[in-house]
């Protein structure tokens, strides 16, 4: 039986998952940058148009991603950047491996 850490920890990863599991998500983690910079920052208006959807629907799947704590933002550069979360898409790949692996 697992324990009520272990349910909030699966719940958790279960969101995560959901949050990355959509091709314009996808999309949008492959040209974040991994640290916040001037010299590669990416606002609401640079990823829509990279991507190609109108700036509520990006500002749409940002939120997404952000409120899974995948990716996280901050105002920078006269504007709000956005970059990924290195560490948390580590995570989220060793324990889809243990998922995969049968450990949990």
């Amino acid at each position: 039986m697992k324990t009520k850490s272990a349910l909030v920890e699966m719940d958790s990863m279960a969101r995560q998952f959901w949050a990355i599991g959509d091709p314009v998500r996808l999309r949008i983690l492959r040209i974040l940058p991994s640290a916040p910079s001037c010299e590669s920052a990416c606002n609401v208006s640079k990823i829509a148009e990279r991507i190609g959807l109108s700036q509520p629907s990006t500002s749409h799947h940002l939120r997404i991603l952000r409120q899974a704590g995948i990716i996280t933002n901050r105002k920078m550069c006269r504007d709000v950047i956005y970059w990924v979360r290195p560490e948390v898409l580590s995570e989220l790949k060793a324990e889809l491996s243990e998922v995969l692996e049968g450990d949990l």
